[in-house]
């Protein structure tokens, strides 16, 4: 390789570099803070000279001002890509929160480790088993392939910016914020209305023995019913992760085909 085709193929690697960075500087299990940022910066490189060798060699770029927005362009894509996999992802602890608030556990938040952010218990709990069923389907493999087969649908000339100022990509991003928020509706659904109806038995109580003190009872029954519910709908996590999973791969099929081309 001469010094003119190292000149011409460096820009190209830069660009592709930054779009695969950014995307696992948010996408969850390489975004999380136990991983090292040596690891992420070394796995971006490599995947981004994979895919350089597969399809970069011989592409040549302006190397002007304009190259400044081609950076930008990429890094909002990978930012975008990685965003709709943390948005699913988050729903499961946003349905942990609904959960908590009603169960009583809303005052005692935890440290979440993957992301350093306070969490709710029970959300933080049910996002450890999604991110353990994740990796056991090899749902971070998905992840890779996503990435590397974003740039058959989205190349390196792409119309982010078209796509930006005719509305169509605010609108999708808006579609998929109230999906992840009525998938959490409805995985804390179950819970969330069995302790209201406890709440209700409560209310009934107070009304009909006042000499019961409601407020020493009701907090360690609705633990015991929270906690029971939980454990007997353990069961159909499995599927219900999987379904989120299913929803999680279509919004990243759906954003590549808005934004590109079908290969």
């Amino acid at each position: 390789m001469n010094m003119e085709t190292l000149l011409q193929s460096f820009p190209v690697f830069l660009l592709i570099f930054c779009r695969i960075s950014a995307f696992f500087v948010v996408i969850p299990v390489f975004s999380s803070q136990s991983v090292p940022a040596t690891f992420k910066i070394g796995l971006s490189f490599f995947v981004a000279l994979v895919v350089f060798s597969y399809g970069g060699v011989g592409l040549t770029v302006p190397q002007d001002l304009t190259y400044i927005l081609l950076i930008v362009r990429e890094v909002l894509i990978g930012l975008l890509l990685g965003f709709i996999g943390y948005l699913m992802f988050m729903a499961i602890q946003t349905a942990g929160s609904f959960i908590d608030i009603q169960i009583g556990f809303g005052i005692a938040n935890v440290i979440d480790p993957m992301t350093g952010a306070s969490a709710p218990i029970i959300g933080n709990f049910k996002y450890m088993i999604a991110l353990l069923m994740f990796l056991s389907m090899n749902g971070h493999h998905h992840l890779l392939d996503a990435i590397v087969y974003s740039y058959n649908w989205i190349p390196i000339d792409n119309a982010l910016f078209l796509k930006m100022i005719d509305g169509s990509l605010s609108e999708f991003l808006v579609r998929t914020f109230a999906q992840s928020f009525i998938l959490a509706f409805q995985m804390s659904a179950p819970l969330v209305t069995a302790l209201f109806l406890t709440d209700v038995g409560l209310a009934f109580l107070a009304r009909t023995a006042p000499q019961y003190n409601v407020f020493v009872i009701g907090v360690p029954l609705k633990i015991i019913v929270g906690l029971a519910l939980l454990l007997l709908l353990m069961p159909g996590l499995a599927m219900l992760f999987q379904n989120l999973f299913d929803i999680m791969f279509e919004s990243m099929h759906n954003l590549l085909g808005l934004v590109g081309k079908s290969p």
